[in-house]
């Protein structure tokens, strides 16, 4: 196991919320933002982000764990995410290269705990084990009705020509999808320091521009200096 990173001016920031809302399009757009500032910086992904990891997602996002239930899900998105630290996070931040990932472990906490059932006692564990030390510094919650998400996705679909198809998750009922963003709504509110919460149903312009707003004001001196 790795130690936890040493104090550096390399900061760790995940992006989370429910299906559609935006989030990988928005991870790109703050790291070619970050770059733009002479940021270094790497953009990684959850489930994913290493071979290991990717093999696990691409095993639970086909659905062939889902008989398994949420808790063995729970573990095997925990053996994703150790590997993932390990391998891509720590050292990336141990070098002073800034981590921004699609997801993390609220998105854990949310599908398999408060959707999925499975108990804190059980989530915490995984959560210590998997982390090692190296919790995010600052997490953008985006938010967005779910109804309204799924017809943007759909609308795009429609516009590239594309069919219209969904993983593990995206194919839940709507009710779910309602208590998944109950469930990261409940993780903002829990973790008020750490956590931000954007609503994502403007344009993706304006929504860079949001997310830039809190990134800009919470790391206002690391910024300030690579422009000095």
């Amino acid at each position: 196991m790795l130690e936890a990173p040493i104090a550096n001016r390399a900061r760790f920031i995940t992006f989370e919320g429910g299906e559609g809302v935006g989030k990988s399009t928005q991870v790109k757009r703050l790291l070619q933002k970050l770059q733009r500032h002479a940021i270094e910086a790497v953009r990684t992904r959850e489930p994913g982000g290493t071979p290991k990891a990717e093999a696990i997602r691409s095993f639970i996002l086909q659905g062939r764990s889902e008989s398994w239930g949420a808790g063995a899900e729970a573990v095997l998105f925990a053996a994703a995410r150790l590997d993932h630290v390990t391998q891509l996070i720590a050292p990336n931040l141990a070098n002073g290269t800034w981590v921004l990932s699609d997801r993390f472990h609220d998105s854990t906490r949310a599908y398999q705990g408060l959707t999925g059932g499975v108990g804190d006692k059980l989530i915490d564990m995984l959560e210590r084990l998997a982390l090692d030390g190296h919790a995010p510094d600052l997490t953008i919650m985006l938010d967005m009705d779910p109804e309204a998400a799924f017809k943007r996705v759909a609308d795009r679909a429609l516009e590239d020509g594309l069919a219209l198809t969904g993983d593990r998750f995206e194919k839940e009922e709507l009710d779910w999808h309602i208590r998944l963003r109950e469930g990261f709504l409940s993780i903002a509110r829990n973790n008020p320091d750490r956590c931000v919460v954007i609503s994502a149903a403007q344009n993706e312009d304006a929504l860079e521009a949001a997310i830039w707003d809190v990134v800009s004001k919470r790391f206002a001196d690391l910024l300030s200096e690579t422009q000095a």
